[in-house]
């Protein structure tokens, strides 16, 4: 079976041999080297000030920058299940909270930021996704970022890279926070969270907020290339192990390019097949098709093709499906994910088999 939800994602075996090794106590010289290393790979990824690992699911950096950054309000960009994540979150430790909402397909713009900074000047905080990955949706936090800072630079901009770290290179210029975590594109299991931080949400922290989600007491650890708190030792073994496999197979740009040529291709795929992308602003992390039979077709391809891919949540869970672009793919494995949609619409009878999504995906990837 090929797993093609966008995550968790495929774990490469030799990422799997790393971390079958004897388990290593955290409080040792031995695993102390191996977390130094893995923080100075973290740094090349990131490209930010300091960089955490945290034994927690994204969603625990997510409450963690939330805590630790929003002091006053918290602006939250919600186009789909994460972004309105951010927004729980505040409620349940008591921040104020103002949403920009809006249905999964539609990205955030700047006018609209601007416009709730303006009608809420007490805002020190803003949290969006880079990826919202509820419809594979791409904001443009880039500019969005810039344009908050341009307008006060004291708001922090909290990013969720969950789903867009390790596909393409951010510009993290404007960025205090970036999250991600461990079973997307970094191909590890689930249980590592990852965050970048700007030196400004640093200072902004003082001695910080909560108690295993305090980040300052984190940051005075792990600059000692330890943990507050018990490590996620095979998990951060697995990630010395990616990232050092990532840098031997061409490096980040390398992944990033081979990555959005797959996305490209798998998208126009879809489209040659009379299929229709959902977002308006599509994230090269994954593909997504809204269809009256997505669920059908989910089906079909899991059952008769044996491609996994993963359908929606809420009020679309049965109105698309997503087909994963994270991580280390091989183009043969790619190519028949979109041959096995091509298949299974076939068998339902919409239309005839001819071998186009093979065709077009060779020919976009390759760039033949």
């Amino acid at each position: 079976m090929l797993l093609f939800t966008p995550g968790p994602t495929p774990v490469p075996e030799s990422v799997r041999v790393a971390m079958a090794g004897e388990t290593l106590h955290h409080r040792t010289p031995e695993f102390e080297a191996i977390f130094e290393r893995t923080r100075t790979l973290l740094f090349e990824l990131l490209g930010m000030d300091e960089v955490l690992m945290l034994a927690s699911s994204g969603t625990g950096a997510m409450e963690s920058a939330v805590i630790n950054l929003a002091h006053s309000k918290l602006l939250s960009i919600n186009s789909g299940k994460f972004g309105e994540r951010f927004g729980k979150i505040a409620v349940a430790h008591g921040i104020a909270n103002v949403e920009i909402k809006h249905e999964w397909d539609t990205p955030a713009t700047v006018a609209e930021v601007m416009e709730a900074l303006n009608a809420n000047p007490d805002v020190d905080a803003i949290a969006i996704q880079i990826c919202e990955s509820a419809g594979g949706l791409r904001h443009n936090v880039e500019a969005i970022a810039a344009a908050v800072k341009a307008y006060n630079p004291a708001i922090m901009v909290i990013a969720d890279g969950i789903t867009a770290v390790g596909v393409e290179k951010i510009n993290v210029t404007h960025i205090d926070c970036l999250i991600s975590g461990s079973q997307k594109a970094l191909m590890l299991p689930p249980g590592l969270a990852i965050m970048g931080l700007s030196n400004a949400a640093i200072s902004k922290m003082g001695s910080g907020k909560g108690y295993y989600f305090n980040l300052v007491t984190e940051i005075k650890n792990q600059r000692k290339n330890t943990t507050a708190w018990t490590a996620a030792t095979t998990l951060v073994i697995g990630l010395e192990s990616i990232l050092n496999r990532i840098k031997d197979e061409g490096g980040l740009d390398n992944l990033y390019d081979i990555t959005a040529r797959r996305a490209h291709a798998t998208r126009e795929a879809m489209i040659a097949l009379g299929l229709h992308i959902y977002p308006e602003t599509p994230a090269d992390s994954m593909t997504t098709v809204d269809d009256v039979d997505a669920k059908t077709i989910r089906s079909l391809l899991k059952k008769e093709f044996e491609v996994n891919v993963a359908g929606g949540q809420d009020h679309i869970k049965e109105l698309i499906f997503r087909i994963n672009h994270m991580g280390l793919i091989s183009a043969y494995e790619a190519a028949w994910a979109v041959n096995a949609v091509e298949l299974a619409l076939a068998k339902m009878g919409r239309r005839a088999y001819d071998g186009t999504a093979n065709r077009v995906f060779n020919t976009v990837y390759f760039g033949l």
